[in-house]
């Protein structure tokens, strides 16, 4: 339905920073909701080449299949509407307030000194009225896993915002379109590991995707990245497999901006 149904435009996500479609793709009869960011709809960017935002989507996604995580919604490249663009599949997601009882969503804000077991504190602020706050986030091995697909990623904008708890029981990533840049670019809310060692099985996951690098599959990634872009990913997963703990923040943007 994704890759081959009718695309039926249905709303905009306005506060995204490039145009971001929601719509239905529809095949025979039936139908499934997704997200559709046409190419034309990119916003320039000093760093990242024009019009290729929409390739890494689909190169962050395929990457992420090869692992076996199942961390992105399942995203394509095809002609929409406005132009050739990337499609992926609309999660559904877990209402904060269950029985009336608010909880923190995965990535959130508390109030400082009032860190709850189980989160993990990142940074100290101050919210609209000028309350002190942690941004804080889950200690959540589901969570965990994304932390080491940034990495690998080398993300530069993982938001609060652009992770989903999917009514499934699942956590998906989404907004991969500043991803896999030759140069260091990492900025993250998911700082809570820094100096943890990579579980092992994480580690044997990535073991398998570095030797699939030799079978066709930088090929099939140098469809929508660069061939330095791959070595470049390449000897990230090297270099965690190599050293295998979580990195600690350099720089002084260590997270994106706005972080939610």
């Amino acid at each position: 339905m994704l890759t081959d149904g009718d695309l039926d435009v249905v709303g905009q996500i306005a506060h995204a920073s490039n145009a971001t479609l929601v719509c239905d793709a529809q095949l025979d009869d039936t139908e499934v909701r997704c997200v559709y960011k046409p190419v034309r709809g990119e916003r320039p960017l000093w760093d990242f080449p024009d019009g290729t935002l929409a390739g890494r989507e689909v190169a962050s996604y395929l990457i992420s299949e090869a692992l076996g995580w199942d961390v992105i919604p399942l995203t394509v490249l095809r002609d929409g509407p406005y132009g050739p663009g990337m499609v992926q599949r609309w999660i559904d997601t877990v209402d904060t307030a269950q029985g009336g009882t608010e909880r923190l969503d995965l990535v959130d804000l508390c109030p400082a000194g009032a860190v709850a077991h189980g989160w993990l504190p990142i940074l100290r602020a101050r919210d609209l009225d000028g309350a002190e706050v942690v941004l804080v986030h889950a200690d959540d091995p589901r969570l965990q896993r994304m932390a080491v697909l940034d990495v690998v990623l080398n993300n530069a904008d993982r938001k609060g915002g652009h992770v989903l708890e999917g009514l499934d029981g699942h956590v998906y990533g989404v907004d991969h379109g500043i991803c896999l840049h030759q140069d260091d670019k990492l900025r993250t809310v998911l700082w809570g590991w820094s100096g943890d060692p990579v579980e092992p099985i994480l580690l044997a996951d990535l073991d398998k995707l570095l030797r699939r690098f030799d079978g066709g599959f930088a090929e099939e990634l140098c469809e929508h990245i660069t061939a330095t872009e791959v070595r470049a990913l390449q000897q990230r997963i090297i270099r965690l497999l190599e050293h295998p703990v979580m990195p600690h923040p350099r720089g002084d943007r260590r997270i994106p901006w706005p972080a939610f």
